[in-house]
């Protein structure tokens, strides 16, 4: 009987009842090309990890955690790759992708709850807490040497756009990050206020006091036509009444302006003609007004919330209560490198900073950016969710040595899959170790040694080339980008899983 059973299928061969040839591999070797392809790029970018790594190269995922988190972009590529390191083995030992998926995300479920268990909570009126996460984060980039800068910087601009006591979140909108080449990184400087890199238009009036700003989206100059028309002038009186037309125009629309008390005005850039023609630019000279034109149109909701001004679309609508105040208006010379036009003591009760960003070229400029970014990231995920978490692989290691003590108390495939998983966490102190110049094997040996002794804050100190309390060197990251790092990589590891084949695209 069994022989009888087996016949239709040694016929069939890889048909199935439609007739049609399905490779029963194929699922398994689209499984290992993608997981080939994702450590491909996880090995790539291991380099970068820690403060001697070198720089970034970023992926889709790690696009995930900088939105999440804004920081650990490297370390959740990395353990991504360590993990599908891991399920490339077990799928060849003949364990089901779903069991391999579903261990995955009970193991997780377990890491998270162990890491809660060793982070310690944080207060954010505790300054100097703060100020060590944003220090550990800016320790692997370019601009390190200057952290010591950078992070009250940074600290400092997300406290003052908050209320510390009821805060669950800040909006990096309003912290402006300005860009202005010249200078070095030391000159970088915290505005409360706005700062404009557009310069005053004309040296008319480059200081005002007690300022009335006025923003406006409508141009100063004389009128065009709706189509394109030629207008033939034949004489000098005809000529002479066209420039008194236009003179009087223009001179009625300042008149109204200064009228409604303004004396700083903001001119939208205008793509349909000149936002602002010299003969208005005079007037409004005369009239004592300071004038910056060229404002960009992504700028204009940041200023209105800082100066609390309202945009003004017609000059119809120029009255003084569409006016925004402030203590002083005045263009700053740079040294020789530019100037900006600050606007401080804003009387607007919305909390918002700006950020100036010097540097000697584009890259130092653009670096410099990036890395004030990941520092305010930092201190957002402490206001997000108020507790740290030791650094330097400490977190890595323990959840190693929890996960593996937690795989013994399960049964069959799941306890083997679980274990995989643990000890596939262990590439973040390896890499550590290994971008240190240490020894990885007897460094990572001798940290799953100390934990499970219970020593939880024992990490790589990169700074002295051994293993140490990671805490007291103040080597601490918010616990957010830990639990992100995490949940991210694993997400994206049972997501390559489910992928069975692939339909090519013509």
């Amino acid at each position: 009987m069994p022989e009888v059973m087996a016949a239709p299928r040694v016929s069939n061969g890889g048909r199935n009842k439609g007739g049609a040839y399905v490779d029963r591999d194929k699922p398994a070797q689209i499984r290992f090309s993608n997981i080939s392809a994702a450590k491909a790029v996880a090995d790539a970018i291991r380099t970068s990890l820690g403060p001697k790594g070198m720089d970034k190269m970023l992926v889709e995922l790690s696009k995930a955690q900088d939105i999440e988190a804004g920081d650990g972009t490297t370390s959740v590529v990395v353990i991504a790759g360590a993990l599908l390191d891991s399920c490339s083995r077990l799928l060849q030992k003949g364990i089901h992708p779903t069991t391999i998926s579903e261990s995955f995300q009970k193991a997780v479920e377990k890491g998270v709850e162990v890491l809660t268990a060793m982070s310690r909570p944080v207060q954010l009126s505790d300054r100097e807490t703060l100020l060590n996460s944003a220090t550990t984060s800016l320790c692997s980039k370019v601009v390190s040497q200057y952290s010591s800068l950078l992070a009250p910087m940074s600290v400092d601009a997300v406290m003052r756009v908050i209320d510390p006591a009821t805060a669950t979140s800040v909006d990096l909108q309003d912290i402006k990050i300005i860009k202005k080449l010249g200078g070095t990184i030391d000159d970088c400087e915290l505005v409360e206020g706005l700062v404009l890199t557009q310069g005053v238009t004309s040296s008319g009036v480059t200081r005002v006091e007690k300022a009335k700003i006025g923003l406006i989206q409508f141009c100063l100059s004389p009128p065009k036509t709706d189509m394109d028309n030629q207008i033939v002038v034949s004489d000098y009186a005809q000529m002479d009444r066209v420039l008194r037309e236009e003179r009087a125009y223009i001179l009625n629309m300042v008149k109204q302006i200064k009228k409604a008390g303004c004396n700083m005005l903001l001119i939208q850039k205008s793509i349909l003609r000149d936002a602002l023609s010299d003969l208005a630019l005079h007037f409004l000279n005369k009239m004592k007004v300071m004038v910056v034109k060229d404002i960009e149109r992504e700028d204009i909701e940041f200023i209105c919330k800082t100066l609390g001004t309202k945009p003004i679309a017609h000059i119809d609508h120029f009255t003084p209560e569409m006016l925004g105040t402030a203590e002083l208006a005045e263009e700053v010379s740079l040294n020789g490198s530019g100037k900006l036009v600050k606007i401080t003591g804003c009387t607007s009760p919305a909390k918002t900073v700006s950020i100036v960003v010097r540097g000697s070229n584009k890259l130092v400029i653009e670096e410099a950016e990036r890395s004030i970014h990941d520092a305010l990231c930092v201190i957002r995920c402490l206001v997000k969710k108020r507790a740290l978490i030791a650094g330097g692989g400490a977190p890595e290691i323990e959840l190693a040595v929890r996960l593996a003590e937690y795989s013994r108390t399960l049964a069959g495939m799941e306890a083997y899959c679980v274990r995989a998983y643990a000890d596939a966490l262990e590439v973040i102190p390896s890499t550590l170790a290994e971008n240190a110049g240490l020894n990885p094997i007897s460094t990572v040996t001798e940290l799953r040694n100390r934990h499970a002794q219970g020593d939880k804050m024992a990490g790589i100190n990169v700074r002295k080339g051994g293993i140490s309390n990671i805490l007291e060197e103040l080597v601490v990251q918010p616990l957010l980008v830990s639990i992100s790092t995490l949940t991210l990589a694993t997400e994206t590891v049972r997501s390559i899983l489910k992928i069975d084949d692939v339909v090519n695209t013509r």
